[in-house]
């Protein structure tokens, strides 16, 4: 399903959450949605599930707006870091009621992951611990087979081990049944190598949208003598640069064409020191 977002804004009161904000997201795909606390990512996500609507422009799925409109609704599943369901119900009527709203529900999967992740059945929400109410969103997440699926920082509680075992399922479903996924995280060390397509929001705006693995390679850093770094990346963009003595490592934006020049080495580096420093010195990459 195609995501078309055209200036888009959203304000609450004299706050502007997104500021005229237009882009394009085409399945099957994983995105990372990324940005630093308040710079609009769930208000954006909020619109595209159908919870708010934008104060202007418009959001549209297959040419179809989402708010108000069950056909695309039940193609868009939002698992939020908390708060995805009312505190009263039990785990087990939480799947019967998204198993009856989203067509391509796999129960079977649902059942298996939730005695991978030792739920309770009929236990309720409110005596859920924080850990157990994330691992119920991943499963609804990945059981719903939502054409759209977006995770918000879905694992607030769980630990290491119960992270990587969503990654690794994460992946399986992705493969089996592909789609487009949305997932913000500010685990971003952990879960990068899973983008496909990295969007940075700042502020509102939306500063980047590239591809991940040209956003891998066109981002490394360069060690060596301080006087052949600063050579090296005159007239180029970096990022930042730290020195210990005599050595500099310079942390640059442009293609690199080899793991070694002279007496400089190259290395990569990771998506969210690029998503860091985007966010804190109010640039763009170009």
């Amino acid at each position: 399903m195609r995501i078309d977002v055209q200036n888009v804004t959203k304000k609450f009161g004299s706050k502007i959450a997104l500021n005229d904000i237009s882009f394009s997201l085409e399945e099957p795909k994983i995105y990372g949605l990324l940005g630093r606390n308040g710079a609009g990512k769930t208000t954006f996500m909020d619109i595209l599930a159908g919870y708010q609507l934008p104060s202007h422009g418009t959001v549209h799925i297959n040419g179809e707006t989402t708010f108000d409109n069950r056909n695309n609704l039940q193609h868009i599943c939002l698992i939020k870091e908390a708060n995805n369901f009312f505190k009263d119900v039990t785990v087990k009527q939480v799947l019967k009621s998204y198993r009856l709203f989203y067509p391509h529900w796999d129960q079977e999967l649902a059942m298996s992951l939730i005695n991978a992740y030792q739920l309770p059945m009929k236990s309720r929400m409110k005596s859920l611990s924080k850990g157990m109410a994330s691992a119920l969103g991943v499963v609804v997440g990945l059981a719903s087979r939502a054409s759209i699926t977006v995770f918000d920082e879905p694992y607030i509680g769980m630990d290491a081990a119960a992270r990587k075992k969503f990654y690794d399922i994460l992946m399986e479903e992705y493969e089996a049944y592909p789609r487009t996924i949305i997932f913000s995280t500010h685990l971003i060390d952990e879960v990068s190598l899973l983008f496909e397509e990295v969007l940075i929001i700042r502020d509102g705006t939306l500063i980047l949208q590239e591809k991940a693995e040209k956003l891998r390679e066109h981002t490394y850093a360069v060690t060596g003598e301080v006087t052949e770094v600063k050579k090296f990346i005159c007239n180029k963009q970096v990022m930042k640069t730290k020195q210990l003595a005599n050595v500099m490592t310079a942390y640059v934006y442009g293609e690199k064409q080899t793991t070694k020049e002279g007496d400089l080495t190259f290395e990569g580096i990771p998506i969210q020191d690029v998503m860091i420093y985007l966010t804190e010195n109010q640039k763009e990459v170009s």
